[in-house]
């Protein structure tokens, strides 16, 4: 067991007074779901600790200057600091969409994905297949590095613990990623093939730890509750934990983790009053985001995370997955009973946690690791994937 002292977290130029970073998640980190955090955390802790990451956006998209690439992009003036995560296989569209966002101002740190897992992605070679060929993986993070160099914009590095039990990649990935000048790693302690189900094995984050000496290396996989950031550091070592699908339908859990973390009280649980204003505060920021219309589509699918295991009835649970305006939006809030304490079932995970299952890879992916071909076809893959 490692103790937790509630230190800060330096990343690069980056220091964090909490060790607490928000994962991209497409169609959810958001500016508007950003803001909500960074504005609970706020007004719960009295500061802003953590880092909190962009929604993944595709590498060369960015270049090219997709228009829905470049509205995924957007960062409040608030937001400090600005964090982007590329998608990316192929170094030279690393290099110039990093060097994009340097020239250009677009963000104060840049996390690269190697770690999802979905098909559409995978079988083109992206995502989570890539650290299995070792060379291309360190030049395409090299190739951020180098666009980089002379600023204060560190790179960072997410991965998997590998493709499945019998392809384990994450610490060459690490190893890698390290000597090409990564500011910090995450581990994702679940291989491509678990998706997001069964058990994340924090086992293999002490691994990494031990492997990865001269950098941050940060946990991710199954933290829900303020406890389970302060376990998986104990039992890792790790430098700061990554979260991701513990937060849908809880903004404020940042606001109790960096409390938890910094050897303070977590804040209480809100109750269905305090959520109902959490849900039309997201309202509203998704509607000045996207535009109302688009803004009520969006949050639809946060108000069944948000109610989880409240006293809501289903007719307007019902009403609330068809909500087309803020006005409605604002009236249904007004009806659910604002004293219902938050629930004991409340907790865990939301959203879908899928099944294992092999990983969808391109024709003889497997057959040579230092293969240092970029996959045809996967840089164009739409961000949001």
């Amino acid at each position: 067991m490692h103790p937790v002292a509630p230190t800060p977290l330096r990343i690069g130029s980056i220091e964090l007074s909490s060790p607490v970073v928000l994962a991209p998640m497409a169609g959810v980190t958001n500016v508007a779901f950003r803001m909500l955090c960074r504005e609970l955390e706020l007004a719960r802790t009295g500061t802003v600790s953590g880092l909190y990451v962009c929604e993944m956006v595709t590498a060369r998209a960015l270049y090219e200057r997709h228009p829905v690439t470049m509205h995924m992009t957007t960062f409040d003036p608030s937001e400090t600091p600005r964090s982007m995560q590329l998608y990316t296989v192929d170094p030279e569209y690393t290099y110039r969409a990093a060097k994009m966002i340097v020239d250009e101002g677009l963000a104060d740190h840049i996390d690269m994905n190697f770690g999802c897992p979905v098909p559409k992605v995978t079988k083109r070679g992206g995502g989570s297949a890539i650290p299995y060929k070792r060379r291309l993986f360190g030049r395409i993070v090299a190739a951020a590095v180098k666009a980089t160099e002379g600023t204060d914009i560190p790179v960072t590095v997410k991965f998997r613990i590998g493709i499945d039990d019998d392809h384990h990649t994450h610490l060459d990935a690490g190893r890698i990623a390290e000597q090409e000048g990564a500011a910090a790693v995450a581990l994702h302690a679940r291989t491509a093939a678990q998706r997001y189900s069964g058990t994340a094995q924090w086992a293999e984050i002490a691994r990494l730890k031990e492997h990865v000496t001269s950098v941050p290396v940060l946990g991710n996989g199954d933290i829900f509750e303020p406890d389970d950031a302060v376990r998986m550091m104990e039992q890792t070592g790790c430098d700061g934990v990554v979260i991701g699908r513990g937060c849908l339908g809880r903004p404020w859990l940042f606001a109790e983790l960096s409390a938890r973390l910094r050897g303070e009280p977590a804040p209480a649980a809100p109750n269905l009053g305090e959520v109902g204003q959490i849900m039309y505060r997201h309202g509203e920021l998704l509607s000045a985001h996207h535009g109302e219309d688009k803004g009520m589509r969006e949050i639809r699918k946060h108000i069944a995370w948000y109610l989880r295991g409240f006293p809501a009835g289903s007719d307007i649970r019902s009403q609330l997955s068809l909500v087309t305006s803020l006005a409605d939006l604002r009236r249904l809030i007004d009806g659910l009973d604002a004293d219902a304490p938050f629930p004991e079932d409340g907790h865990g995970p939301r959203g879908r946690q899928g099944t294992p299952a092999s990983v969808h890879l391109p024709e003889g992916w497997l057959d040579d690791p230092e293969e240092d071909i970029v996959p045809e076809g996967a840089e164009i893959m739409h961000s949001g994937g």
